[in-house]
């Protein structure tokens, strides 16, 4: 049985999903869909923390599926202006997470990762499978994959 690690950006799916067609990912039929027939090694979503109830409850859910979920605090800057991306804490983590991995499941559109997915495909010898919304995941990413499966249908709570 292939054994395969999976990291997701939340905010980044929320946000694409939200924007493209106007509903919410599903976490369930993902998890099924990218783990079937799979021993799941690693699993963690990242998230921004705003302390919110709506969100513990979220990210609730992503524990009882399987995930890990890792949290970072949403910081307001004096300008207005907020910060709160996971990049560079999923790109580490990939980087040490993988090894006991065959294939690697990324949930993200941004092409920040496209350096990370062609380290573990080229350099590691990883199979990596990238999930985003097609419209606005960047082709940089979409070609660095192995394989890209867009976000859509199924994969949908209408």
């Amino acid at each position: 049985m292939k054994k395969v690690a999976i990291f997701v950006d939340v905010q980044n799916i929320y946000y694409t999903v939200k924007q493209v067609y106007g509903c919410n990912f599903d976490y369930n039929a993902f998890w099924l869909h990218a783990t079937t027939d799979r021993e799941v090694v690693s699993a963690v979503a990242y998230a921004i923390d705003r302390a919110d109830q709506k969100q513990r409850e979220f990210q609730n859910i992503l524990r009882a599926i399987g995930f890990e979920v890792k949290l970072k605090p949403f910081i307001k800057r004096a300008d207005g202006s907020a910060k709160g991306d996971w990049d560079v804490g999923i790109t580490i983590d990939a980087l040490e997470f993988t090894e006991d991995a065959d294939d690697v499941v990324l949930l993200s559109g941004d092409g920040d990762f496209d350096l990370l997915v062609n380290k573990l495909r080229v350099d590691r010898g990883k199979r990596v499978e990238v999930y985003g919304v097609q419209e606005l995941t960047a082709k940089s990413l979409i070609n660095a994959a192995t394989e890209f499966i867009p976000i859509e249908n199924d994969l949908l709570l209408t």
